[in-house]
């Protein structure tokens, strides 16, 4: 690693800690259930009239139940919107209904947080429907991500309760007092950096040369072409006019990075000019990812009464991310064998002369794209500033395996901090088979119920992966996608479902993944990866709620100091591994070694 890489790791961490720490104080007043006073409560409570609702306190199968109802009747919604955005407002291009199986998949995929994206926005989605479609849900799944961290914390800090809070009351407080103000500052920051926020219409200008560039065929029902040896076929393309789109950019941004959304406006996403214009913007953005869920770290300490406990889980997602994002730089920072075999590197030193610059927006550069890749891939946002398919193998494996890993790493607003401590869960249980004695975390038993749902929440991701995989490389529809045969299309395959499943939403983009086949995969696999995760975890706050505190005692295990955070550390990177490795030997590993074959 260079010292650029080095300076901005630590820079990068210097400023999360310093935001998320204070941000945390203010998020654990949202989260306390007592009601909030002046104008802001007044708000609130006309709220909950308007919708009918009280805000009494619930059991988690009412919690989860209310849960899933809502976030379904999003999917609806979504849908519709988009199958009818023709005859709807603010469609200035006269953009046609998005297809039955788009719309769909589009739908599930931001109503999970997932915000995967089998279109380009720009020539697919109307102002309205990215306005009151797609940027409204990056607000209620990002509300519902930290809804249900509030419920599982309160499991841990409540003593023999019935409930674990109000899903209506959690849900308003996360989008008015947290996701909302917290938006409007950060897209204001945006637009006076650059970022667009209109409702012009798309702009034709003349370039000074003509393009000539190559595409891939497809037939009637949008399924790539392929020749008789199975190689994609390209039909080349020459133009001296371009299409700047325009739009409500910033705003959609904001929250987009803040609610670890990562559905970009346009298709190239936060490579785009217009997304992400300067490299303030970028930083602002890879801290907004990872802003909440590590101010939320902090608030389970502070909710626990003891913030030993939020120290120990923020470490150890900080020691993972460390090691991941030293792997990424390095594997860019690397000239690529097949360019040093053609000798490209000595002859024009340049392409090669810091590393692999294929894929990337030279406005970065390596450093703030790799360290992007990994923030954004530990996050659950999906955002990208560079293009993953390009990066070296290993390069590509890190944001692969920590999506796999569940995210927990940070993770998603909400997501990373229930889903890291299932794996706390699973850590004390194995302490506690080491050592003969009935596992406890927090100052709660861990019984068989609370394992049981553990382990639900552990396979449950993995099996909607692996098997998802393999049904796309055993049908003739999932292999027809392939733009890229061997070992790097199995990747590309890989990585899709580990993004949907996971609710990450980057992809490596080499797929041919908008075809009827892919869309419905996806779209199933991003609900269940969602919410088979979500009731499990509401289950287990149900129990611990119900449960006595238990008094610290001589043979308790310290869950606050370096040995826990090392414990914490082993069983994820454990569990991530025994899953995973098969099938990443199929993929990055194997295509690092045949690079190292050829060099």
């Amino acid at each position: 690693m260079t010292a650029q890489a080095w300076l901005a790791l630590l820079i990068f961490l210097a400023v999360l800690t310093a935001l998320a720490y204070p941000l945390s104080i203010y998020i654990s007043r949202i989260a306390d259930p007592l009601p909030i006073g002046g104008i802001a409560g007044s708000i609130e409570h006309a709220i909950y009239r308007v919708a009918g609702v009280d805000s009494k306190d619930m059991t988690w199968t009412r919690y989860a139940i209310c849960l899933l109802l809502f976030n379904a009747l999003g999917v609806v919604v979504v849908y519709l919107v988009q199958r009818l955005q023709l005859w709807l407002p603010l469609n200035y291009q006269h953009l046609a209904n998005v297809s039955g199986d788009s719309a769909f998949d589009t739908a599930v995929s931001f109503v999970t947080n997932t915000n995967w994206q089998g279109y380009a926005g720009e020539s697919t989605m109307s102002y309205f429907t990215q306005m009151l479609a797609l940027a409204v849900q990056n607000f209620l799944s990002a509300a519902t991500g930290i809804s249900v961290a509030f419920a599982l914390i309160r499991g841990f800090a409540r003593r023999s309760a019935a409930g674990i809070g109000n899903f209506w009351v959690d849900l308003t407080r996360c989008t008015l007092y947290l996701l909302l103000p917290l938006s409007l500052l950060v897209a204001v920051l945006f637009m006076a950096q650059g970022a667009i926020q209109n409702f012009d219409d798309y702009k034709q200008v003349r370039t000074l040369e003509s393009l000539t560039y190559a595409q891939p065929k497809v037939d009637a029902a949008g399924m790539p072409l392929k020749d008789a040896k199975g190689d994609p076929v390209t039909e080349s393309v020459t133009t001296r006019t371009q299409t700047l789109a325009m739009g409500p950019v910033a705003s959609q941004e904001a929250i987009k990075m803040l609610g670890t959304n990562g559905g970009g406006f346009f298709n190239a996403n936060s490579a785009h000019p217009y997304e992400n214009p300067t490299p303030l913007t970028n930083f602002v953005q890879m801290i907004s990812m990872f802003l909440i869920p590590a101010a939320l770290c902090f608030v389970f300490g502070r909710m626990l009464g003891d913030t030993r406990q939020g120290w120990a889980v923020y470490g150890a997602m900080t020691v993972i991310f460390v090691g991941m994002a030293i792997l990424a730089l390095w594997a860019e920072q690397q000239a690529n064998p097949l360019l040093v075999r053609m000798g490209v590197d000595q002859t024009h030193g340049i392409l090669q002369a810091g590393g692999n610059m294929e894929g990337k927006e030279t406005r970065f550069g390596i450093t703030a794209s790799a360290l992007f890749a990994t923030i954004t891939t530990s996050a659950s946002c999906g955002a990208v500033n560079a293009m993953h398919d390009s990066f070296m193998p290993l390069g590509g494996l890190v944001p692969m395996w920590l999506i796999q890993l569940g995210e927990v790493v940070f993770g998603g607003v909400g997501s990373g901090l229930y889903g890291m401590l299932i794996f706390a869960i699973m850590a004390v249980f194995v302490a506690g088979l080491m050592i003969g004695r009935t596992p406890e975390y927090v100052g709660k038993k861990i019984q068989s119920f609370e394992i049981k749902m553990t382990s639900i929440v552990i396979l449950v991701t993995p099996l909607l992966v692996l098997v998802g995989t393999a049904v796309a490389v055993m049908t003739e529809q999932g292999r027809a996608g392939i733009f890229n045969p061997g070992s790097h299309g199995f990747s590309e395959i890989l990585y899709a479902l580990s993004s949907a499943a996971n609710n990450n939403g980057s992809a490596f983009a080499g797929l041919g993944a908008n075809t009827p086949f892919y869309n419905m995969l996806l779209a199933v696999v991003m609900w269940f990866g969602r919410f088979a995760f979500i009731v499990p975890v509401l289950a287990i706050a149900g129990s611990l709620a119900g449960k006595k505190r238990i008094e610290v005692t001589a043979g308790t295990l310290p869950t606050h100091g370096p040995l826990f955070i090392a414990l914490l550390v082993g069983t994820v990177v454990l569990v991530g591994a025994l899953t995973y490795v098969p099938a990443l030997a199929l993929g990055p590993v194997i295509e690092h070694l045949q690079l190292l074959a050829i060099h």
